[in-house]
């Protein structure tokens, strides 16, 4: 690191043989034994601070920080003097701006901490004229990047841009959704966890007119109702305990834009007389408050519930339901469209690729006929929990169906009942003898694909000769995918 530097200007040699001698330390020093050279190096080289003496032959040292002033405004300006007349002080504040008025016989300590902190001084200033200049440029530098984030955000929530296939179910969801996304009605959308209701909230969002304006999302389930209450319309200071400042609530940081409210079947009836007031009226009070504020959001909900019952069962208020229910939209669960799996897959591991920075071939054949023959109970997330973990785990470049979670070759392979099928894959009609042979070609190719078809392996592990295994795949047919 640089350090700073410091010009001498006095025509006594032995005076700046012991101010250089006292600085050279810890500043560059430079010295000048009059104006003329002083204001040559000046012009040539960056200084911080000029100390001058006030008794030299040309011109006083005020006289010559006046000009120095002039032309080199941002430079620390210091006086040393044997006369401490006050006119001269006053004279050296006005006409040379002086930074430091310092009387012999000086202290070198003194000296030393008055030239550090008139260093600092030229360094704050400096950094407040480029914050200053950052200022100016800032407004324009932000809108600019907020428009390019919208217009990114805008591009990943396009409808055709949401993962599906010519013939998904996710076809008439998406047509629905391009219908409605331009008029400010109410939309709930429905389906089990995992389906991607907030995709699909955003792409609401970002293909309406409110596209420019701010998407909030909150989670609603599992959360007390005055922590809720806090979340959504906001609180003042000392509302409650903890409350150690006021905060703006999500509908009002959604004003003009989109609010998402997820889980909406977990809150309590009592918070439903709430929510029910804000979106009648529009306008929320925040906790601890007199006085209402207007907002103006679109809300969009979501449920993994169904409410129609939890309606007939008095769980959920019926004026609420309408409120929140202009338009229902279905999310149909991943086992109802299986042609997608695939094309999620390559989607979900390009992501993933990226984010982990571990670029690998892709996946066999056989381990996208695994994936397709599951019926992922938990939707898109455990898809995307499965893949970022076989990802990571793999040894190699290529994703084999080893790799996969053994209940999902179980599955696969037809030898486990799948948990949302609800009964068993091998089915329940035929002879004994034809339920135990499906079961035992499902244990082998499990055995198989686990081991990488490696015959060797499977036969020790399920306790075969080699010639034995060979007879039970030839019998049942079961061969590799040719990759």
């Amino acid at each position: 690191m640089n350090r700073p530097s410091v010009l001498l200007v006095d025509d006594e040699p032995l005076s700046l043989e012991t101010l250089t001698r006292i600085l050279e330390e810890e500043f560059e020093v430079h010295t000048a034994g009059n104006a003329a050279d002083a204001e040559r190096i000046l012009s040539e080289d960056w200084i911080q601070v000029v100390i001058s003496d006030q008794r030299m032959p040309e011109m006083t040292g005020v006289e010559f920080l006046a000009r120095v002033r002039e032309r080199w405004p941002d430079l620390a300006r210091i006086i040393i003097s044997g006369y401490t007349d006050a006119e001269d002080i006053i004279d050296g504040i006005n006409r040379g701006g002086v930074h430091q008025y310092i009387t012999k016989p000086w202290h070198p300590d003194n000296l030393l901490l008055i030239v550090r902190n008139a260093c600092r001084l030229v360094q704050l200033q400096r950094e407040n004229a480029l914050l200053a200049l950052e200022m100016k440029m800032t407004p324009p530098t932000l809108e600019q990047r907020i428009a390019q984030r919208r217009e990114r955000l805008k591009r990943n929530f396009r409808l055709d841009g949401i993962v599906r296939t010519a013939d998904s179910p996710l076809n008439q969801v998406c047509e629905q959704i391009a219908r409605i996304a331009p008029y400010d009605i109410p939309v709930l959308l429905t389906g089990e966890s995992g389906t991607g209701k907030e995709l699909f909230a955003r792409a609401l969002h970002y293909n309406s007119p409110r596209a420019d304006k701010p998407f909030v999302a909150e989670n609603t389930g599992a959360m007390p109702d005055q922590l809720l209450e806090s979340e959504l319309f906001g609180h003042e200071k000392g509302a409650f305990t903890g409350a150690v400042s006021a905060r703006i609530g999500l509908f009002e940081q959604a004003d003009g834009g989109t609010i998402f409210l997820d889980e909406i079947g977990e809150v309590s009836t009592t918070f439903q007389v709430k929510l029910l007031r804000v979106l009648q009226e529009q306008e929320v009070r925040p906790l601890g408050s007199s006085r209402c504020r207007k907002v103006n959001v679109r809300v969009v909900a979501a449920t993994n519930r169904e409410l129609e019952q939890e309606l007939r069962e008095g769980r959920f208020r019926e004026d609420l339901y309408y409120r929140l229910a202009g338009v229902r939209l279905h999310l149909p669960p991943l086992r109802e469209r299986p042609m997608d799996i695939v094309p999620i897959a390559q989607r979900i591991l390009d992501q993933a690729e990226r984010e982990y920075a571990k670029p690998v071939n892709g996946f066999t054949q056989e381990t996208l006929d695994c994936l397709t023959a599951y019926q992922w109970p938990g939707n898109v997330r455990e898809l995307q929990n499965e893949i970022q973990r076989v990802l990571v785990l793999a040894p190699g470049r290529t994703l084999g169906a080893d790799l996969l979670d053994p209940r999902i070759l179980r599955v696969a392979s037809g030898g486990e009942s799948d948990p949302t099928a609800g009964s068993s894959s091998l089915g329940h009609r035929g002879t004994l003898k034809d339920r135990v042979e499906a079961l035992e070609a499902s244990v082998l190719r499990e055995t198989l694909i686990r081991n990488r078809w490696n015959k060797t392996q499977a036969a020790e592990e399920l306790g075969l000769s080699r010639v034995g295994l060979r007879s039970k795949l030839e019998r049942y047919g079961l061969t590799p995918h040719a990759e």
